[in-house]
């Protein structure tokens, strides 16, 4: 969307149509939809997004897989500091 404006409208209208489907998981979507309505907003405001932390939590989380059975946390805290170095490329 352009705007805030434009935004808001569209989540309304979009929410509405939700619970007039009567789809209870749709409906459940569009409760959390309205009640976060303002800071899905705000981006508009400020243009900021979590995109970033949110990545490196899945680097992480990834990492965390693969030390199943490091056994010094040292190196863990090593690989942690390290992540934000690392590139992943997509292969196949």
């Amino acid at each position: 969307m352009p705007d805030r404006k434009s935004a808001e409208a569209f989540l309304r209208a979009w929410a509405r149509d939700a619970w007039k489907s009567g789809i209870k998981i749709i409906m459940k979507i569009a409760n959390s939809l309205i009640a976060h309505l303002s800071g899905i907003l705000n981006y508009f405001n400020h243009k900021i997004t979590t995109a970033k932390v949110e990545g490196l939590n899945n680097k992480i989380k990834t990492l965390k897989r693969q030390a199943y059975g490091f056994r010094d946390i040292e190196y863990f805290k090593l690989r942690l500091y390290h992540l934000h170095r690392q590139n992943y490329s997509l292969c196949g």
